[in-house]
Formats: C-alpha cells, sequence, structure tokens
C-alpha cells in the first residue's frame, strides 16, 4: 500500500509539475508578445527612458529574471536588472530547462522587425511550491502509513492472539519438553477449536510421556538387576567367574597400552578351600552354604580396598591384586588368607575342619596373556594342594615355607 501511494504520488507530481511549468511557458510567451508589442514605438524613435520604463513596469512579474532589448543592428537597447547587459546573448527562439526558460521575441513595427526583446524566467518558484507540496505529500502519506501500520498491527495482535499464543505453547513445549502445559480458549471458532484439540493431543501426549519414563525406569531397574544377577554370585555377593573374566581382561588392556615402563606387576591368586566337600557331605548344603559365606567375610576383612575377590564356583576363589610392588607382599597376603580360613569355624554347633590352598602367579613375570596367567596359577595351587594343602605356591615351582 505504501509502495503504490509512493508511485501514485510521484505520477502525480511529475504530472502537476509539467502541468504547472507549461502554464508558465505559455503565460510568459504571451506576457512576452505583449511587452514586445509595447515597446515597438519606443524602440523606433530611439525612446531609451521610455523603454527601460516599461522594462521596469514588467518586472513586477513573480519568477521574471531578467529582461534585455536588443536593436536590429545587434546593441543592447535597454535591459533590466543593470547585471542583465553583460548576459550572453543567444537568438534561440525558445529556450526550457529545469531551471526556467528563455524565450527571444522579436519587436515589429508594420511588419519590420526592428529589434529583440530576451525574456528569462526562473522556475524557482514552481519548483519550491513543488518541493512544499511533495514534502506535505510525504508527511501526510507517512503519517497514513504509520496510523494504517499501527491499526494493522493492533488488529492482527486481536485477530491472531490465539494462533501465536498456540506457536509460543509449542516453542516452550519443544524447549521445556514439559507436556503438561496447555493453551487459553479465548472464543468458541474455529481457533478456538484448533487450541482445543491441540491442548487434546498434549493431555495425550503427557499420558504416553509418563507412561514411557515409567517403562524405561523400569526396564533401568530391570537391566540393573539382571546386570547383577549376571555378574555378582547369589550367595556370597561376590563378583562371580564372568566378572572376573571380563576384570582380567580389562588389566591385560590397560597393561598393554600403559607407557614403556610403567606397567607394575598384577598377582592373580587361586584359591581352593580344603575339606569343604566332607562339610557338604556330613552336614548338608546349608551348612556348606554357611560356610562359604563366613570364608568369604573373612577372606573380605584381610583384603586391601583395591584388591577383588571372585567366587568361581563351588569352593574355588580367585582374588586380583593390581599394583604389586613386590612379590612377597603378595605372599604375605596368601599367609593372610590361610591363616583367617583356618581359625576355627563352628557351624550347625560343630567346628568345620575347612583350611585353603593358594596358587600365585604374576605379570609379567609368569604369564602375558590371560589364559597363561589362568594356567599358571592353577597349576601353582596343585603344587599346593600335592604340598599338603593349606599353604600357597608360587608359578614356576619357587617353593615359599609353608603358612
Amino acid at each position: 500500500m505504501g509502495a503504490t501511494s509512493l508511485l501514485s504520488s510521484l505520477a502525480l507530481a511529475v504530472w502537476v509539475h509539467h502541468s504547472l511549468r507549461e502554464a508558465q511557458l505559455t503565460s510568459a510567451e504571451q506576457s512576452a508578445q505583449l511587452l514586445a508589442e509595447n515597446l515597438a514605438p519606443a524602440l523606433a524613435f530611439h525612446d531609451r527612458p521610455a523603454t527601460q520604463n516599461a522594462l521596469v513596469a514588467f518586472s513586477r512579474r513573480e519568477g521574471l529574471h531578467s529582461l534585455v532589448v536588443r536593436q536590429a543592428g545587434g546593441d543592447n537597447f535597454a535591459y533590466w536588472p543593470e547585471a542583465a547587459a553583460s548576459a550572453p546573448w543567444n537568438d534561440t527562439a525558445r529556450a526550457v530547462d529545469w531551471r526556467g526558460l528563455r524565450l527571444v521575441v522579436p519587436v515589429m513595427l508594420q511588419g519590420e522587425r526592428i529589434g529583440s526583446l530576451a525574456w528569462t524566467e526562473s522556475f524557482e518558484a514552481l519548483n519550491a511550491t513543488l518541493l512544499r507540496l511533495a514534502a506535505g505529500g510525504v508527511t501526510v502519506l507517512a503519517l497514513a502509513l504509520l496510523g494504517a501500520g499501527l491499526l494493522l498491527s493492533w488488529t492482527q495482535r486481536r485477530a491472531l492472539a490465539p494462533l501465536i499464543a498456540l506457536s509460543r505453547l509449542a516453542e516452550r513445549v519443544a524447549t521445556s519438553q514439559d507436556y503438561s502445559l496447555r493453551a487459553p480458549v479465548r472464543e468458541d471458532d474455529e481457533v478456538g477449536r484448533l487450541t482445543e484439540r491441540v491442548n487434546g493431543m498434549l493431555r495425550r501426549i503427557e499420558v504416553w510421556h509418563e507412561a514411557m519414563n515409567e517403562q524405561l525406569a523400569q526396564e533401568r531397574e530391570s537391566g540393573q538387576a539382571m546386570h547383577q544377577l549376571a555378574h555378582r554370585d547369589t550367595l556370597t555377593g561376590l563378583p562371580n567367574r564372568l566378572a572376573f573374566e571380563l576384570t582380567l581382561e580389562r588389566l591385560f588392556v590397560d597393561l598393554h597400552h600403559a607407557p614403556a615402563g610403567g606397567a607394575q606387576r598384577i598377582a592373580l591368586l587361586f584359591i581352593d578351600l580344603d575339606n569343604f566337600k566332607q562339610v557338604n557331605d556330613s552336614c548338608g548344603h546349608a551348612a556348606g552354604d554357611a560356610v562359604l559365606v563366613e570364608v568369604c567375610r573373612r577372606m573380605s576383612a584381610v583384603l586391601r580396598a583395591s584388591d577383588t575377590l571372585f567366587r568361581l564356583g563351588g569352593d574355588e576363589f580367585a582374588l586380583l591384586v593390581a599394583d604389586v610392588a613386590a612379590p612377597a607382599d603378595v605372599e604375605l597376603l596368601a599367609g593372610r588368607l590361610i591363616a583367617c580360613v583356618r581359625e576355627p569355624l563352628v557351624v550347625q554347633g560343630r567346628v568345620q575342619p575347612v583350611g585353603a590352598t593358594v596358587g600365585l602367579a604374576f605379570v609379567p613375570d609368569d604369564a602375558t596373556d590371560p589364559q597363561s596367567l589362568l594356567h599358571a596359577a592353577d597349576a601353582a595351587m596343585y603344587a599346593a594342594k600335592h604340598a599338603g594343602k593349606n599353604t600357597y605356591r608360587r608359578a614356576r615351582g619357587q617353593d615359599p615355607a609353608s603358612a
């Protein structure tokens, strides 16, 4: 609307300017012709004062710039104002530009040309008037557009307020993931019914989202429980064989990526309970389970927080000791384990003759991969069994003193 109004105003201004300029040009031609007729007698009799007075009389015309009367011989006879005497002469009958016009009208007497009249007129007043009109028109147009814009904005806000509220609601829901938000229903019309449908959709999404979160929480709890079942011994609560194998693999991966010279020893202790089968056979499996629980409690009490005890199954256990400074420290630990298991253990009112046999193997002294380490510790444990039980042996035949 503003562009159309502006173009229309420009076209009207151009048309008005052209019309007024043509009107002024016609008026100037008529006035110049009239003056030339009045000057003919005075010019014929070389009456300079009369000619000058006639020019001065016409000088009151608005916009007139200069008047020059020239004789037929080419000499200036009279002029107004004084500066016009030095202006260059041009015989062109009519010259018009944006600044003004110049007319050269012959002075005739009885059909004979006795001189010429040069009439110069400015369009300054016309241009100034048109500029004022244009400024006023632009001001009115700007005020009209401003008023129309404000009115349109108010109308749009009033008419589109429900849709704007829906748009803001969608942005808030997308940002906060809060599906409990609702949009107000303002009117019982198409937009109001659309708002009700959106609110209903948000209610359904909220219910679905809550159900999905509850289901995910249950699945997470179930997954954690399954992980516990998969990696923990249900009787003793110790990590089981699967957890042992995964931990051992991870330790070797860490050793493989350790910087050169920065890796330390890792010790594996295979622990097998002595006389456990006798407890099961004589007192039953409940007594055997009680023995296992008590033995695990005793062994865990003598370990460091960084040491990890595993139950591999039955009466077999494994202990991983990382960052071993010296093998002798692990041998002392093996002695403490054997000693704590050999302490009197009473189950069902009877002292159970339970002991422990331990096999020790070290990385990298005895093995450089998990399977070799397992084989070395297992062989050391059997060597300790053959040595009389309730003792420990290191791999590769290094015989310590009996515990």
